[in-house]
């Protein structure tokens, strides 16, 4: 795999999620494509997403993490996930992208003793979530999306993400 391969995977009745790894980091992990994939879909089905939605991941690393946060939220450092829905347009099935970072995930999942591939499968879930309008804003909010990554992670067989042993740092960042 290059450090721009791309990928589409036709889903659901025409639902599409395209891949861009721009990272050659990610080649530490051959099936993070497969991982967001069926992270996602699970996701859609789970939140009533339209069956014919698309959606395009960018797989990157912490600079252009950084660069995107910085440029989008005025925030001046990497993060682990972004996501920006797509603008309401007629005729558009575009839901919108969703950007991961390597080394924030990967460090992420180290300090919180598990797997990358289920660290990654959760920033899926997440980022997807926040496209189809789910947000964690107020506690109340935040409550709802968690139960629901719950219930996605767990048809995945991705232990829960925010179970005691999850350290706060994960959750500052908003994960």
């Amino acid at each position: 795999m290059n450090a721009a391969a791309s990928s589409a995977a036709q889903l659901r009745s025409g639902e599409t999620i395209d891949i861009l790894v721009e990272s050659v980091l990610w080649q530490t992990l051959p099936q993070a494509e497969e991982i967001v994939r069926g992270a996602i879909a699970q996701a859609l089905v789970a939140a009533g997403g339209r069956a014919d939605a698309g959606i395009a991941v960018l797989l990157t690393d912490d600079a252009a993490m950084q660069r995107l946060n910085a440029t989008w939220r005025g925030l001046d450092r990497p993060t682990n996930v972004l996501s920006f829905p797509a603008a309401a347009a007629p005729g558009s099935h575009h839901l919108g992208d969703i950007a991961i970072a390597f080394e924030t995930t990967a460090r992420e999942a180290s300090g919180e003793g598990k797997p990358l591939a289920h660290h990654l499968s959760h920033l899926a879930v997440h980022g997807l979530l926040h496209l189809v309008g789910y947000d964690h804003e107020s506690d109340a909010e935040a409550e709802t999306m968690e139960r629901l990554e719950r219930c996605i992670l767990a048809q995945l067989d991705v232990p829960d993400p925010y179970s005691a042993s999850v350290d706060e740092s994960a959750k500052a960042t908003g994960v």
